[in-house]
């Protein structure tokens, strides 16, 4: 199994020791490390200081959201990083949800997310190609631009820069068993945010037909503690936030795959707990089966137990872990050799 480390998004502001935990990662055999962005930090720029004080290990956005940038725009940033750090980047993209789009990027959501995805990643792979001028004439996507409000004077282009390679990797995150079923039709891997090795149904039969060199990297958080609660009380919060904050009451993607994994009730509770300001209470809220689901978290020994799980999984090719521990990051990457 590879092995990648995240280092999430900002909040108040970068945290230390980013780079040498970055370089202990890489000392230690780690296949990658990936950054993120939501509304604050980008995802980009924390890549290129890591890039710099690096040599080998991979470099991926997990995610970079398509609402952000046009797909040429993001084409642009993936290759340039990719050119600076001798290769080693790793595109993931995101489609956020309609909160975030409308309410952060001042842009509608799109009616329908899957075009909207598919126009995305295939004007990405025509600047990445570079076989002519890039040309696309979509519902969503116009390259060319072909608006009644513009000029009608946009010239079809092909990128003066070489993209160093033409078939740079392009992940995406998915939560709905239809855009993970896109996914391993258009893209070379899959970034679950999460993931149940004891529920593989959660995402339906989505990964049925995926090739078999495709990629499926979940994003795993790994607490080590002898006391097994205040282990789990980081995923909690991460989980309240994203089920109770990440998305309107009636349209929130990680709400729905909470549902999925068996916890309709709790769901609805937790973000009727954060729409009324009750966070404590909402992170509570969470159960604590389902933060055993998704993470490794307790004891050493426990953890090393609950691999075995993981490491057996059909269907996981890549762990991204969340720990900023460096003896963590050891322990991990002497499991994922045995």
């Amino acid at each position: 199994m590879r092995l990648g480390l995240t280092f999430g998004y900002w909040r108040r502001g970068p945290a230390s020791g980013v780079v040498e935990l970055a370089q202990e990662a890489e000392r230690l055999g780690f296949d990658s490390v990936w950054t993120a962005e939501s509304w604050g930090s980008d995802a980009f720029t924390p890549l290129t200081w890591i890039a710099a004080a690096t040599s080998r290990i991979g470099l991926g956005t997990a995610v970079t959201q398509m609402s952000a940038r046009t797909p040429t725009v993001t084409a642009m940033h993936a290759l340039t990083l990719d050119h600076l750090s001798n290769g080693r980047v790793i595109l993931g993209l995101g489609m956020s949800g309609p909160q975030v789009v409308e309410g952060w990027y001042g842009r509608p959501f799109p009616g329908s997310p899957l075009t909207f995805t598919r126009e995305y990643v295939d004007v990405i792979r025509q600047v990445l190609r570079r076989q002519g001028p890039v040309e696309l004439d979509g519902r969503y996507v116009q390259v060319p631009y072909r608006g009644d409000d513009g000029t009608g004077l946009g010239k079809a282009l092909k990128s003066i820069t070489h993209p160093r390679r033409p078939g740079l990797p392009l992940f995406l995150g998915a939560a709905g068993p239809k855009n993970v079923r896109l996914t391993t039709q258009i893209a070379d891997g899959w970034l679950p945010l999460h993931w149940s090795p004891y529920n593989l149904g959660a995402y339906g039969d989505a990964l049925h037909d995926k090739p078999d060199d495709f990629r499926v990297a979940p994003m795993v958080q790994v607490v080590v503690d002898d006391d097994l609660e205040r282990a789990m009380l980081p995923v909690k919060a991460s989980l309240a936030f994203y089920v109770g904050g990440m998305g309107a009451k009636d349209r929130n993607f990680h709400a729905d795959l909470m549902r999925r994994f068996g916890y309709p009730d709790a769901a609805a509770r937790i973000q009727a707990l954060f729409a009324a300001g009750d966070r404590d209470e909402a992170i509570a809220a969470v159960p604590s089966e389902l933060v055993d689901e998704i993470a490794l978290v307790g004891p050493a020994a426990r953890i090393r137990e609950r691999f075995a799980v993981w490491r057996d999984d059909p269907h996981v090719t890549d762990m991204i872990i969340g720990s900023k521990n460096p003896t963590t990051l050891k322990l991990m990457a002497d499991l994922a050799r045995t």
